[in-house]
C-alpha cells in the first residue's frame, strides 16, 4: 500500500499543467497565476479561455461554463470511461504508479459535479465611467458608448481555500439567472452560474449573439432597433436559446465564424427554419466585434491622414 496514492493524493499531488504538457497541451499566456490554453475539451476553440491555477490545483473552460480539479479534467477528457478507467489513465500518463480503485468509485461518478474552487464576493457594482482602465478597454473594442447603460463596473474578490483573497474589477454584465459576466483586458469568466441574458424590446423581433460583446458591436452599429436581444453567454446553451427564439416571429442570429459557431448556427436553423444567419455582414472576420474594430481601426487611419 505505500507504493499507492490513493483518490485525495491524486488530485493534490498531480499538476494539471504536466498532465496537460504530457498530452500535447501548452498555455498560449499566462495571466496572474492562470495559464491560459485553447480548449482541449472543446473543438476548434479560437479564442484561449481554458484557465489553470495550479497552485489550486483547479481548472475553468470558460466556453463550457464548468471547471474543476485534474479528475474532473479526466471525466470529460476521456469522456465515457470509468471514474476508475480515469484514474488509472491520469497515473498512466503522468507515470505514476497503478492506483487500485475500490468498484464503489465508479458509482460515486454518476453523482459528481465539477465545481469552481475559488470562492469570489461582489463587492460593489458601479455605472461605466468610474474606472480609466474598464473604459479604455471598452473604447479599445469599439463599444464604449454603445456600453452605456448596457454594462456595468463590477468589483469582486476571489478568496482562495488559505483565505486569502484578490481583488479585481472588469466591465459585466447580469445573465438570466444572476450571475455575472465580467470582462477586462486579462480575464473572461463568470462569477455565478451560467446563462443566457435576455434584453427586452419588440416582441417579434429577436436578435440572438453568442457573446455580450458582438451584441454591442451590433448595436453600435443600429443604435435606433429596439429589438429584443438574446445573448447565449456560451454556446453550451444552444438548447435554451433555441428554446426562447421559438416564440419569435422573426429571428436573426449572429455567430462566430469559426467551426463551433458555425456548427451552433447550422442547429439553430435546423431547429427554427425561419431564423435567419446574418452573420455575412462580417463576412472574413471571426465575429462582429472583430470586424467593427477593424472598420473603426480604418476609419480611424483615414482621418489622421486627411
Amino acid at each position: 500500500m505505500d507504493n499507492l496514492l490513493d483518490v485525495k493524493g491524486l488530485k493534490e499531488q498531480v499538476s494539471i499543467v504536466d498532465l496537460l504538457a504530457r498530452l500535447g497541451f501548452h498555455p498560449l499566456r499566462r495571466s496572474g497565476k492562470e495559464d491560459i490554453y485553447l480548449s482541449m475539451l472543446r473543438d476548434s476553440d479560437t479564442k484561449p479561455s481554458f484557465a489553470v491555477n495550479d497552485e489550486l490545483g483547479v481548472w475553468y473552460d470558460h466556453g463550457l461554463g464548468k471547471g474543476g480539479n485534474v479528475i474532473d479534467f479526466g471525466l470529460l477528457y476521456w469522456g465515457g470511461s470509468t471514474f476508475s478507467d480515469v484514474i488509472g489513465k491520469i497515473k498512466s500518463t503522468c507515470n505514476l504508479p497503478i492506483l487500485r480503485v475500490s468498484p464503489d468509485l465508479n458509482r460515486i461518478n454518476t453523482r459528481r459535479h465539477a465545481l469552481k474552487v475559488p470562492h469570489y464576493r461582489v463587492e460593489s457594482v458601479k455605472e461605466l465611467g468610474n474606472n480609466p482602465a474598464i473604459s479604455r478597454y471598452l473604447q479599445s473594442r469599439g463599444i464604449f458608448k454603445a456600453a452605456d447603460g448596457r454594462l456595468k463596473e463590477v468589483y469582486y474578490f476571489v478568496e482562495d481555500e488559505k483565505k486569502t483573497r484578490k481583488y479585481f474589477f472588469a466591465a459585466g454584465w447580469q445573465n438570466e439567472l444572476g450571475g455575472w459576466e465580467v470582462r477586462n483586458k486579462y480575464f473572461k469568466g463568470c462569477l455565478g452560474h451560467k446563462a443566457i441574458s435576455l434584453i427586452p424590446g419588440d416582441n417579434d423581433q429577436l436578435h440572438v449573439f453568442e457573446g455580450y460583446f458582438n451584441y454591442l458591436s451590433w448595436k453600435t452599429d443600429n443604435p435606433l432597433i429596439n429589438d429584443t436581444v438574446l445573448v447565449m453567454n456560451t454556446t453550451v446553451l444552444l438548447q435554451a436559446a433555441i428554446k426562447n427564439a421559438a416564440a419569435f416571429k422573426d429571428v436573426s442570429i449572429y455567430f462566430d465564424h469559426d467551426k463551433t459557431g458555425q456548427d451552433a448556427a447550422a442547429e439553430f436553423i435546423r431547429s427554427l427554419p425561419l431564423a435567419v444567419d446574418r452573420s455575412e455582414i462580417y463576412k472574413g472576420y471571426n465575429d462582429y466585434n472583430d470586424y467593427l474594430i477593424a472598420v473603426s481601426t480604418r476609419s480611424s487611419e483615414r482621418s489622421f491622414f486627411r
